[in-house]
């Protein structure tokens, strides 16, 4: 494995990491009055999941992003983050 792909994985992560904690800190905060803008987002994927059902084994696939501002703003940090470490 080259050192550049020990970087994008890395960087991958922490994209990874800053969009899950800001979505958590979106979803704290839309309860907050002044803070209701940061989980103001969109969600969108496959509404109802798609199933395949071969009688001896069955599959079920769904797949669902919901993203806010929040999270946006940790991809940017995290990005940030990233090229200073």
């Amino acid at each position: 494995m080259a050192v550049k792909d020990k970087g994008f994985w890395i960087m991958l992560i922490f994209i990874l990491c800053g969009l899950v904690i800001g979505g958590l800190i979106g979803d704290l905060a839309s309860k907050i009055n002044g803070l209701w803008w940061l989980g103001y987002g969109q969600s969108f994927g496959l509404e109802t999941p798609f199933v395949l059902n071969l009688n001896i084994i069955s599959i079920t696939f769904a797949f669902s992003i919901k993203i806010n501002v929040a999270s946006i703003i940790g991809m940017a940090i995290a990005g940030f983050i990233y090229r200073k470490v």
